[in-house]
């Protein structure tokens, strides 16, 4: 059974009379993809540089291994950092560059070439060594920021925001890298970054952090399928989930929605299942959540918990593999995934499956989880 290699327990981390961190617990085992994630500002570079050391925290034990890590410098954690910015020393070469911080610990000539090799092949940088960082491009810079950590084999490796100064098609190339890493090293890995889609498609175990707390930890599939409140179901998924005011309550076949739809009478739908954190017979205002993959072409959708409704559509978004619809429900932008082969214009009227096995019912005052 793999043993934890991070645990951090109430960490607390105040800038003067601002508190950046807010009573953060977090563990991740050995070979786990622990990923970040939070709009900017929400502290996950801070918690980041807090586990790294480059952060004092003001309350809090964090355990690298099981070892009590405040107070501990950087140098003697064991983990290796990997910047945005590369941090590449501009007048050494590539190989100077990686094998910098071995020569500094005085490790042997011929074991620094052979973990150079090593890390260069695996890395596909073996004809980029005698280059100067300004001759590469920003990928073949991370890369060799990448390889200048690997060569430490840490304990730990964190990455902030690394591929957030890459180009669309190279940040998708590099996650790719970086997931092969993970599998063929089974590195226990840190990964900050504001982008929910890199969140979902590196990590083992999601952490998303909002005004300096944790939201909600789990897996890709827990985080995307039952976020934990409407900041979780708004913030991950692209397009996000999307977010419909109606009444609800528990009736004999389920429970019953009621969406104002703009017309004479609401649309109704009922989910199957019950709410049960709702009395038989009550009426709540709830928000009901339903990914845009869930309203979807009727044709091929089955099942108890399936309704179909027909709804005016505003907007069409043809999308390459899948059309988009925008239509108007509960006074707010709904987006239902249809087929790419989908035909119809924004005016008329189209024929929606709903798939409330899928729903999520959250409290508007709170933003709380009700299912």
């Amino acid at each position: 059974m793999s043993k934890h290699i991070l645990s951090i327990e109430h960490l607390n981390k105040n800038f003067g009379s601002l508190q950046i961190l807010k009573d953060v617990n977090i563990s991740m085992k050995e070979g786990d993809f622990l990923v970040l994630v939070g709009p900017s500002g929400c502290g996950k570079s801070t918690l980041l540089n807090c586990i790294a050391g480059l952060e004092e925290v003001t309350s809090g034990v964090i355990k690298i291994s099981s070892q009590d890590m405040v107070g501990v410098s950087p140098k003697d954690r064991d983990i290796a950092m990997v910047f945005q910015s590369y941090a590449l020393y501009p007048t050494m070469s590539v190989a100077k560059n990686i094998t910098f911080s071995m020569k500094v610990r005085r490790i042997d000539a011929a074991v620094q070439q052979k973990k150079l090799n090593e890390v260069a092949s695996l890395l596909q940088i073996s004809e980029l060594l005698d280059r100067k960082p300004a001759q590469l491009s920003g990928g073949q810079r991370q890369r060799v920021a990448m390889g200048r950590a690997l060569v430490r084999d840490p304990q730990l490796f964190l990455f902030d925001e690394p591929l957030s100064n890459l180009d669309a098609k190279l940040r998708l190339e590099m996650r790719t890298e970086i997931k092969r890493l993970h599998h063929s090293l089974n590195a226990s890995i840190v990964y900050v970054t504001h982008d929910q889609i890199e969140a979902m498609t590196l990590a083992t175990k999601i952490a998303v952090m909002k005004g300096g707390e944790i939201q909600q930890i789990g897996s890709p599939n827990e985080i995307y399928s039952r976020p934990a409140n409407m900041f979780v179901a708004d913030f991950m998924g692209s397009p996000s989930m999307n977010l419909i005011p109606a009444i609800v309550r528990n009736v004999k076949e389920g429970a019953r929605i009621e969406i104002d739809c703009g017309e004479d009478k609401p649309l109704t739908l009922i989910d199957p299942r019950k709410i049960a954190k709702l009395d038989n017979g009550e009426e709540r205002e709830v928000i009901v959540g339903l990914r845009p993959e869930d309203i979807t072409n009727p044709e091929n959708r089955e099942g108890a918990s399936i309704e179909v409704a027909t709804c005016l559509v505003d907007v069409v978004e043809p999308a390459g593999s899948d059309t988009y619809l925008v239509t108007q429900l509960g006074g707010k932008n709904v987006t239902a995934r249809m087929r790419a082969d989908t035909i119809v214009r924004a005016g008329e009227n189209a024929r929606l499956a709903f798939d409330l096995e899928k729903a999520s019912y959250f409290l508007p005052e709170t933003g709380e989880r009700l299912n």
